[in-house]
C-alpha cells in the first residue's frame, strides 16, 4: 500500500499574519503486526481548548502522537488520522472513549457491530462512531480510505458497566 498525504498547517509570522507554517508530503505507516492498514497521523492535540500559539502547536506535534490514554490524549484531546485499508485485511473488533466522525473517502468498508449487524459504507459516507465496539473490514477489491477525527470522551455506561477502551493486541 502506498497511501500519500499532503499537510498544509498554517500558523502566523511575527506581524500576526497568516502563514504556511509547513507543507509536506506524508507517507502512511503500517505496524508490522497488522501490514493491511496503513495510516498517517495528521495532527493531534492534548488539550481543550487547543492551544494555537506556534511554541505549544510545535512542541505537542514534536512531542508525538497519541498518548495512549483513552486511546487518543490526555482525555481532552483529539486526533485527525488518515487510514487505508486493504482488501481483505482481517477485521478486529475494538472500542475506544472517543466519538469519531469517520469519512470514506474513497473506495467501499463495511462497518461491523458487536451484535452481528453490518453496515456498507461508501464513498463519501459518513459514520459517527460513539464509544461502540466495531471493526472495519474492506471486503472489496480495492484498498479503502478513511479520514478519522477521533475526539476524547467519557466511557459510555449501557447495560450496569462501564464501556471502557478494549483494543486487542494483534
Amino acid at each position: 500500500m502506498t497511501l500519500e498525504i499532503r499537510r498544509v498547517v498554517t500558523g502566523h509570522d511575527s506581524q500576526g499574519r497568516a502563514i504556511v507554517a509547513s507543507d509536506e508530503r506524508m507517507t502512511g505507516v503500517s505496524a508490522s503486526a497488522r501490514p493491511y492498514i496503513s495510516r498517517c497521523e495528521i495532527w493531534s492535540t492534548d488539550t481543550m481548548p487547543v492551544d494555537n500559539s506556534e511554541g505549544a502547536a510545535t512542541a505537542a506535534q514534536r512531542k508525538g502522537f497519541v498518548v495512549r490514554h483513552n486511546y487518543v490524549g490526555s482525555g481532552q484531546g483529539s486526533v485527525v488520522r488518515i487510514t487505508e485499508f486493504a482488501p481483505g485485511a482481517p477485521k478486529f473488533m475494538h472500542r475506544t472513549e472517543t466519538v469519531d466522525y469517520a469519512i470514506l473517502l474513497s473506495g467501499e468498508c463495511d462497518l461491523e457491530l458487536d451484535d452481528g449487524k453490518t453496515v456498507k459504507v461508501k464513498a463519501g459516507d459518513i459514520v459517527v462512531q460513539r464509544g461502540t465496539m466495531h471493526a472495519w473490514v474492506n471486503n472489496g477489491s480495492v484498498p479503502c480510505v478513511f479520514a478519522f477525527i477521533l475526539i476524547d470522551a467519557d466511557p459510555v455506561e449501557a447495560g450496569g458497566q462501564k464501556l471502557t477502551t478494549h483494543y486487542p493486541a494483534p
